[in-house]
């Protein structure tokens, strides 16, 4: 663990069309939204969040390279990459921190396609279908993990 106190977020692709996208599923909150209510949380913890979102894959799987080496921690909504990417799952997994898999819906009450996570067996766990709560609710798992107060 770094100890530096920063926790970087990570946001796949299309998650920057919320607000706009089927918010029927995603809410009308923005990233921008989610985003300063993770940054918030993270502040009342002392911790710093970073936020990167992108539509490509590779330049995902390069954030989390450069993670490696500054953050304590990633919350990953990686959206449909979630379920077809191998290669964002292999650069989790050699992380080496606390990696939260996060999600605004519960894919496992949506489409056969989405049941099926490829980031979970790497994801110390995953926080699903609570929307924009979603966000500090992962922000709070990061933390308890961190300072050993999870109750695991």
């Amino acid at each position: 663990m770094r100890g530096n106190g920063l926790i970087v977020a990570l946001s796949g692709p299309n998650l920057d069309q919320l607000g706009q996208r089927e918010p029927a599923i995603y809410g009308t909150g923005t990233i921008a939204d989610h985003i300063g209510a993770a940054t918030a949380a993270a502040a009342v913890h002392g911790y710093v969040l970073e936020h990167f979102q992108t539509n490509h894959e590779g330049a995902l799987v390069e954030a989390v390279h450069a993670a490696r080496a500054r953050a304590d921690a990633i919350i990953i909504n990686a959206g449909a990459l979630s379920h077809t990417s191998w290669s964002l799952r292999d650069a989790l997994a050699g992380f080496g921190g606390v990696v939260v898999e996060l999600h605004l819906s519960n894919p496992a009450a949506r489409e056969p396609f989405r049941h099926t996570s490829t980031i979970a067996p790497v994801a110390d766990g995953c926080i699903a279908g609570f929307g924009g709560l979603g966000y500090p609710l992962a922000i709070e798992a990061v933390v308890r993990l961190l300072t050993g107060t999870s109750g695991q």
